[in-house]
């Protein structure tokens, strides 16, 4: 089994972006839960649109800081 460190703020920060990219799909897609939706957060962080919207501007600026 291989482990990964996420042993910089800039990784961290990236994998929780992905994690809440992933989270927005699946939301998207009909799912729901409890607590604040990744959608609101992303929201929070200074993203604007409907869902699909912000999941393009999501994706987008995942592409350019690979």
């Amino acid at each position: 089994m291989t482990a990964i460190v996420l042993d910089t703020p800039e990784k961290i920060a990236r994998y929780r972006l992905l994690t809440l990219r992933a989270a927005l799909r699946l939301e998207i897609a009909g799912m729901k839960k409890r607590g604040q939706s990744a959608y609101q957060i992303l929201k929070a962080e200074g993203y604007s649109g409907t869902r699909a919207q912000v999941l393009e501007q999501l994706h987008n600026h995942l592409e350019a800081t690979k």
